[in-house]
């Protein structure tokens, strides 16, 4: 957990052995025989971190159907992310952490592909269903987008102005952008202008 918490605050690049052995009063030699590294040490609470938030996210995509609206889908990508905010400690140094490593991915996360490979997978199912004018790709690239979205809002200032709402009221005000997200903007069939005021 001070690992996570530093993690979460400084990124792998400000956190020293030191720092987390004097947090939780631990030896400095008995933490770096057990983990061999502070690179092993943190490696271990990101890849905790990862699977702890894509475990989540699994579950909440995985309830969902064909059926199931771009708000419901919405709801369910961005899930973990309220949750965390709304509750701080250890689930928001989860998700801080996740946001973190976002930007440089660990040699870890290849054990977690498979992970990564369903959550995507159960969003396209239902986004699809939703959107059948998008293909794939684009729709790949607008989950990619809601979820770097989701990762900004763990670190910006705006994110410490969230933690001080419920889980409800956070949602009601994020959900509604990650659909928009999903949803992107309707393209205009070729040889037709847009016009901006429809």
């Amino acid at each position: 957990m001070a690992a996570l918490e530093l993690l979460a605050q400084r990124g792998q690049e400000g956190v020293t052995l030191r720092d987390i052995t004097d947090r939780v009063g631990a030896n400095v030699a008995a933490v770096s025989y057990h983990f061999g590294s502070l690179k092993s040490l943190c490696d271990s609470a990101i890849e905790y971190a990862l699977e702890r938030y894509l475990d989540e996210q699994i579950q909440e995509l995985g309830l969902l159907d064909d059926t199931s609206t771009l708000q419901e889908v919405a709801a369910a990508f961005a899930r973990p992310m309220t949750r965390a905010l709304a509750a701080g400690g250890e689930q928001l140094a989860v998700m801080r952490t996740v946001a973190r490593v976002g930007i440089d991915p660990p040699q870890g996360w290849q054990r977690l592909t498979d992970k990564f490979d369903r959550s995507r997978r159960d969003a396209l199912r239902v986004l699809t269903a939703n959107l059948p004018g998008a293909d794939e790709k684009e729709l790949i690239f607008r989950t990619r987008c809601a979820a770097g979205m989701l990762n900004w809002l763990a670190l910006a200032p705006i994110g410490t102005e969230l933690a001080a709402m419920s889980v409800e009221e956070i949602g009601r005000q994020l959900i509604p952008v990650v659909a928009g997200a999903f949803h992107g903007y309707p393209q205009p069939a070729s040889g037709q202008a847009h016009d901006p005021h429809q």
